[in-house]
């Protein structure tokens, strides 16, 4: 093994190499602010590059430079445009860009700048450590798990909303899980719930519904109104570009526990960055103090920190099933499969004893490229943070017009942009009558995979036996029942608190 770590440094650190780390991170950072191209379709653009280079381990290291460049990229346009074109910088929004509102534009991106460091590097560090290990424990996960995964990413739902709002965030996310129904269904592949659209068949996609709950209404609303600008204290002063020792002590535990969080909810084939993501967020808020809690969803550095850890470090825990396994972890991962066999790798156990030049130089280019990554976008913030200081006259316009593009690269289908159209007015009207968005959002992409997990569950073991058969499906859903039941007994007893202080006792 440490043979294949020495061969594999010396691989990672050729001039080549290095050059390849450094491309990939800059075509993935910068293309992945565009909202709507997130790393599927960056990496299925650089596929024929890749292919073209010959060499496998410079390909791969290119690819995987483009795909957590994307990431990083991706939060950047989440932050200071609210349109998160990629799934898994959803949850970055929902502290990241009323930052950006409250003037700290640059704050929000240096504290995402380096949890994504941190995430990621982290993540490089524990897949070298433990990435045989963890390939037999990912094995352990079968459907049965997946579908109590995701009942415990649903039961944390009420971190998504504001204070009184759980009843609404609950609606919210029910209305999420009908839209993930749309579209040919689990069990059989007949379209339900089409009203007869074809272009419906295949249900709605991810980007169009994810403009048309953040992005068109926040230009709906800088239109509708006006005044908000102004009493949001500056948004278009650029300063605190740096964090404080306070803040940097506070995020610190943070970013550790949703790095290696993260990382392990990565290894899981089928879970990916966009669960880790919304889980870590859910987690802190949920075990930040009261006083604390209250600020989530309104600019907390917490709330911005955790998601941007818990994603970097899970897309470098999706490596573990594709290198190890031979199994893709999520879409991206299966295109990066794709670009393996097309180069005439085969991924699997196998792979680190017989080409360890690949598997170790891949590992240890991830954490040379985290740290260009960070060297690369810290002196560029100030640059980037201008972008809040357009004229709302041309930042409307800017923010409508990627929102549409985004919406029809996503489909390549013209419908897409009246169905766009058509949710975000209702998305709008939502907003108005305070209802949470991002509870919608999670509803709709957690839908899909708790039905066809349930579904095949359902098949294997003839029913409901699965329930009870699954040790490790009792223990997720115990966990599920927990965080539902947990933020309903803190707030009990709060109101049982002030009630008995305001008795006198």
């Amino acid at each position: 093994m440490l043979d294949g770590i020495l061969i594999g440094l010396s691989t990672a650190f050729s001039f080549s190499n290095i050059l390849m780390v450094i491309g990939g991170c800059l075509i993935g950072t910068f293309i992945g602010m565009l909202p709507g191209l997130g790393p599927m379709s960056i990496i299925s653009i650089m596929i024929p590059v890749a292919i073209s280079i010959g060499d496998p381990s410079a390909a791969l290291i290119l690819l995987a430079g483009v795909y957590y460049g994307a990431i990083f990229g991706g939060s950047t346009s989440s932050i200071l445009i609210n349109a998160p074109g990629v799934a898994s910088t959803v949850a970055t929004s929902f502290d990241g860009y009323p930052l950006a509102r409250q003037g700290k534009a640059g704050k929000a991106l240096t504290v995402a700048a380096i949890s994504s460091f941190c995430g990621g590097s982290i993540g490089a560090v524990l897949l070298m450590i433990f990435a045989p290990a963890l390939a037999s424990v990912a094995l352990l996960f079968h459907s049965a798990e997946y579908f109590a995964l995701m009942v415990v990413g649903l039961s944390a739902i009420a971190a998504f909303a504001g204070t009184g709002q759980v009843v609404k965030a609950l609606l919210m996310t029910v209305l999420g899980l009908i839209m993930a129904t749309v579209g040919e269904g689990a069990l059989f592949n007949m379209p339900r719930f089409t009203m007869g659209i074809m272009d419906l068949q295949s249900g709605f996609g991810f980007i169009t519904l994810a403009m048309a709950m953040f992005a068109l209404p926040e230009a709906l609303y800088l239109v509708l109104d006006p005044g908000r600008s102004k009493t949001e204290g500056g948004s278009n002063e650029i300063k605190d570009l740096r964090i404080t020792k306070a803040e940097a002590k506070s995020i610190a535990p943070v970013i550790g526990r949703q790095s290696i969080q993260g990382f392990l909810i990565g290894v899981l084939p089928g879970a990916g960055a966009t669960i880790a993501s919304f889980l870590g967020y859910a987690v802190e808020r949920n075990i930040a103090p009261k006083e604390e809690q209250k600020e989530f969803g309104k600019g907390a550095i917490k709330g911005l920190a955790a998601p941007e850890s818990a994603n970097n470090a899970a897309c470098t825990g999706s490596f573990v099933p594709l290198l190890t396994l031979g199994i893709p972890g999520s879409g991206t991962t299966a295109i990066l499969l794709g670009a393996l066999i097309a180069l005439n790798v085969s991924p699997g156990p196998r792979l680190m004893v017989d080409e360890p030049e690949i598997f170790w130089a891949v590992i240890i280019s991830m954490y040379v490229g985290n740290l260009i990554l960070l060297i690369l976008n810290l002196p560029l913030i100030p640059y980037i943070a201008k972008v809040l200081a357009v004229p709302r006259n041309y930042l409307i316009p800017f923010i409508f017009f990627f929102t549409l593009m985004g919406a029809y690269i996503g489909q390549n289908n013209a419908t897409e942009l009246l169905i766009l159209v058509g949710l975000g007015i209702c998305a709008t009207v939502l907003r108005f009558a305070d209802y949470p968005l991002a509870p919608l959002l999670i509803g709709f992409i957690l839908g899909s995979m708790l039905e066809d997990n349930f579904s095949r569950s359902m098949q294997l073991y003839d029913g409901f036996g699965f329930l009870m058969e699954r040790p490790m499906t009792i223990g997720l859903l115990g966990l599920a029942a927990v965080l539902v039941i947990l933020p309903s007994y803190r707030a009990r007893r709060a109101r049982l608190r002030q009630r008995g202080v305001a008795d006198g006792d």
